[in-house]
């Protein structure tokens, strides 16, 4: 068996055709990360000029010293013990040639899955096994986190949409679904967006997010090359809220009318009416106050209002949801539920099978993420469980004082 670096279209071919890939094991990101200033090369394992294993290499100098990480792990059959040996031994000495002091993985190799209640499905029967043979290997474990302290999330969001779309709602929880209805009601628009639109994701996300907004414009740039990537966003059609509130206005004014007069000609106390009195008069002092706000939307954003957006990813039968956010300020209009939920809808319709919502918290200890899980998991996706992120030391001396001059921690984040 031979180790050498491949040309892009020799890891394109073997990415493709490989199971189980990720959008990171991918030309596409590997060019992104290269215009954000990361070397990017190709790794393979060839046997009888058979290529039988590769993986995308990202390399960032810190304080010197040369460290690797292959995102989403090496494109492995790592049921294989001898094969994932061989590539280990092999790559330790092609990196250790580069003074590459060590290289972090966090590899697709699921431990359980769940369903939306955490509870267990499916266990991989092999998971043990695969793990203490990384262990012997020298990949350190580096711990089973819980939220999103990692490279890349240990539990991914996952939906099933290889089915009629009127399932996939259904099995939306209830509060969602009615979110879902009135998000349209309300005048809400799905638009799909281009690259002179992705401004709104980042204004969006600038705050909290470590990428600027060319990262996204590379993204994009590399993955539409191959029809890879979509950008869409939800928008409220104020002029639309305006003639809806309206229209709810006086219904109830109206309802209100007529009530009045009903309890005027009754001769007695009736308290059937009189409940009915106490609703209608409260949805028409709801619809009166959103009117006012309404005709404010209208005024000071009479283009409209941008509630929610995301980058997609098409990856072979998946739909990668791989950055997405909302405006706070108008999270009430809950354009973003309306936004998946469409999305789903779309994609099912073109033959995709999986929609996956990516990261989540571990679900029994959802800590500061609690909400960010409830909306996930309210769409019914299953929870896929991964092993983690491990790391192998390349180059002994060079890592030791490497890890004595600087941490690394967060520096591959997507």
């Amino acid at each position: 068996m031979t180790i050498k670096q491949l040309t892009n279209e020799e890891f394109k071919l073997f990415s493709e055709k490989f199971e189980p890939s990720s959008v990171f094991q991918t030309i596409n990101y590997a060019f992104t990360m290269n215009e954000q200033g990361t070397d990017a090369f190709f790794l393979g394992l060839t046997s009888e000029e058979r290529l039988i294993a590769a993986t995308l290499v990202l390399v960032k100098k810190i304080n010197g010293f040369r460290y690797a990480f292959a995102p989403k792990g090496i494109l492995i059959d790592y049921n294989n013990p001898d094969l994932v040996k061989a590539f280990t031994k092999q790559m330790k000495k092609f990196f250790k040639k580069r003074d590459i002091v060590a290289i972090k993985i966090n590899p697709m190799i699921i431990k359980k899955v769940y369903n939306n209640k955490f509870e267990p499905l499916i266990e991989n029967p092999n998971y043990d096994t695969i793990f203490d043979n990384l262990k012997k290997l020298g990949y350190y474990h580096l711990g089973y986190n819980n939220h999103f302290e990692a490279l890349k999330p240990r539990f991914e969001a996952i939906i099933d949409i290889d089915k009629p779309y009127t399932e996939i709602f259904n099995n939306i929880s209830k509060p969602f679904r009615t979110k879902i209805r009135k998000g349209e009601k309300d005048g809400i628009k799905i638009f799909h967006g281009t690259e002179k639109h992705l401004d709104y994701l980042y204004n969006q996300v600038k705050e909290n997010y470590p990428r600027d907004l060319k990262y996204f414009q590379d993204l994009y740039d590399f993955f539409a090359k191959d029809d890879l990537i979509d950008f869409y966003y939800s928008k409220l059609d104020t002029t639309e809220y305006v003639k809806v509130t309206q229209k709810l206005y006086n219904k109830y004014e109206h309802l209100a009318e007529e009530i009045n007069m009903e309890i005027i000609k009754s001769k007695v106390r009736n308290e059937n009416l009189l409940n009915r009195k106490i609703h209608i008069d409260n949805m028409f002092e709801q619809y009166k106050h959103q009117l006012v706000i309404a005709t404010e939307y209208l005024k000071n954003y009479p283009d409209g209002i941008i509630l929610s957006t995301v980058l997609i990813v098409k990856w072979k039968d998946t739909i990668y949801l791989l950055i997405d956010s909302f405006d706070k300020k108008f999270k009430h209009f809950n354009g973003k539920h309306l936004l998946l939920w469409k999305l789903m809808v779309r994609y099912s319709k073109l033959g995709f099978k999986k929609f996956n919502l990516g990261g989540i918290s571990n679900p029994n200890k959802p800590g500061v993420y609690k909400q960010l899980n409830e909306f996930k998991l309210s769409f019914n996706p299953k929870i896929f469980e991964y092993a983690g992120d491990f790391e192998l030391i390349t180059d002994r001396p060079l890592y030791f004082m490497y890890h004595n001059s600087k941490d690394i921690g967060g520096m591959f984040k997507k």
